[in-house]
């Protein structure tokens, strides 16, 4: 949280007229944070802010009077905590049942080159992608992880554990 100096940041309509207020703007939507304060918090904008990663992390955001000189209003927040830890819902991709032969089969009755002809390479990745995620759901099943497999990445298996293990310890 903080003073983020970023006036002309509408953060209700996602509109900012400054090159450098849209680039923080960007960058707070793909970390997939969350802004908390609804009013303006210094002169009708609002530079103050809470971000946060986590959906009702923050609550009972209230805006008060200035301290001393400010300009800026104090910002009062709960930082809220869950009762219990939920349980993760990941799926992935079940590759040792999945039916490669009618995978590979309905890709390639797809006419590549008319599908792509004329494109530019944006455009070729979004029809590329949908030709490719549509078999994808018929012919590769997913699977549940729980919660104890999804806290660590599926590449890091015991040998890499072991390893990385061995060099803190070196």
């Amino acid at each position: 949280m903080g003073d983020f100096n970023h006036p002309d940041n509408c953060w209700g309509d996602s509109a900012a007229e400054r090159k450098q207020s849209r680039k923080f703007r960007e960058c707070v939507n793909d970390n997939f944070l969350l802004q908390e304060i609804e009013k303006p918090t210094r002169r009708g904008a609002m530079q103050d802010l809470i971000l946060t990663d986590k959906e009702g992390l923050v609550g009972d955001v209230k805006l008060k009077g200035s301290l001393g000189c400010s300009d800026h209003k104090m910002v009062e927040f709960k930082m809220l905590r869950a009762t219990r830890r939920a349980c993760s819902k990941l799926t992935t991709l079940d590759f040792r049942r999945a039916d490669f032969c009618l995978f590979r089969d309905l890709l390639g009755r797809i006419p590549w080159d008319k599908a792509l002809e004329g494109r530019g390479a944006q455009d070729s990745w979004l029809i590329f992608k949908g030709h490719l995620l549509q078999p994808q759901e018929g012919c590769i099943p997913k699977q549940k992880k729980s919660s104890k497999n999804t806290k660590r990445p599926p590449w890091m298996n015991k040998e890499l554990l072991g390893k990385v293990k061995h060099k803190k310890e070196a």
